[in-house]
């Protein structure tokens, strides 16, 4: 009887005992623009990676078209806490860390692959900055969001040759590539890419910089005629999550973490490029595409060359290094 009882009594602690559940732990996203946009298929992609691979212990949720922070706010935020993750315009860092605008430095890419190679995980260049932004705001980087290359808008007549651009009202929307418009001649208006449309139309600018595919997706077709490829400088968003509770997750989920997010990267990118070029292809049955001869774009070259001095001189040690390290390569 003793025996009969001490296997009940088994029986029922098994029965009775706590079944340990991990704990689900949820990741805010914080995104500007809305989730149909590329950037947003791009979180998106992750999140369906992550949430797969961890069983559904990881969940991603998105926050986007700005529903709890501005792009200029997200920095802040997900460095301190506020929010476990984020994009925001590489730009945005430059506060804390000036020399992220090298990608703004005019021509300072040779051309797409060396600009892949330069921007990719793992490079010296991302070493270097993705180090600086950590230490300095507390995000850590995850991936880089490709947004395409520069290109330049204009009416009436089209942009080939500095010459075109002197004493010309240029939108930009940074402090280097407002010194590249100051070193072609022309005069800068930073101003946010979602009044580009009605500035245009109504002629507070001369000339537009943007974006290719923002050409298409904010109509701009339809109030510029000519549209120069310059690609003289690479736009940049960076996906970022507060390294506090990235350290705080176990290894398999931080792991789980990093490898969506090269996966992601390396998708978004190929895609851009791919966009953009199904884009100018469209635009050339819509306005003026201005392909710049060898000629012309040494012009350009010639041109802004001080400005990488320029740069180095307002953003420091850190600036030289990563310039050093890309030259490089």
């Amino acid at each position: 009887m003793r025996n009969m009882f001490k296997a009940a009594l088994a029986a029922t602690l098994i029965v009775s005992a706590p079944i340990m559940v991990q704990a689900e732990t949820i990741i805010r996203v914080t995104l500007q623009l809305p989730e149909t946009h590329s950037l947003g298929q791009n979180w998106i992609a992750f999140k369906d990676i992550v949430e797969e691979k961890s069983g559904g212990e990881l969940t991603v949720q998105l926050f986007p078209s700005a529903q709890l922070y501005k792009d200029k706010e997200v920095p802040e935020a997900v460095g301190t806490g506020a929010v476990e993750a984020g994009s925001a315009f590489l730009g945005r860092f430059t506060g804390a860390v000036p020399a992220v605008d090298v990608v703004n430095l005019p021509f300072f890419f040779r051309d797409e692959d060396h600009l892949r190679a330069a921007v990719a995980t793992g490079s010296p260049m991302r070493n270097i900055l993705d180090a600086a932004v950590l230490e300095e705001t507390g995000a850590k980087v995850l991936w880089w969001q490709a947004f395409g290359r520069n290109v330049y808008l204009s009416n009436g007549s089209a942009i080939r040759t500095p010459a075109d651009l002197k004493d010309q009202k240029v939108r930009t929307y940074g402090k280097v590539i407002g010194w590249t418009v100051e070193a072609l001649g022309g005069a800068p208006t930073l101003m946010s890419g979602s009044k580009q449309f009605l500035a245009y139309q109504q002629g507070a600018v001369d000339v537009g910089m943007t974006g290719a595919s923002a050409v298409k997706s904010r109509k701009l077709h339809e109030v510029m005629d000519h549209m120069t490829l310059s690609y003289d400088s690479a736009i940049e968003f960076v996906a970022v999550m507060n390294n506090d509770f990235f350290e705080s997750l176990s290894p398999k989920h931080q792991q789980i973490i990093l490898e969506a997010a090269a996966e992601v990267e390396q998708q978004l990118r190929d895609a851009i490029y791919a966009e953009e070029d199904a884009t100018i292809d469209e635009m050339r049955g819509l306005m003026t595409v201005v392909d710049l001869t060898d000629e012309e774009r040494q012009q350009w070259i010639e041109a802004t060359s001080s400005v990488s001095q320029r740069f180095v001189d307002d953003a420091g040690d850190t600036a030289a290094e990563v310039i050093s390290a890309v030259s490089g390569m």
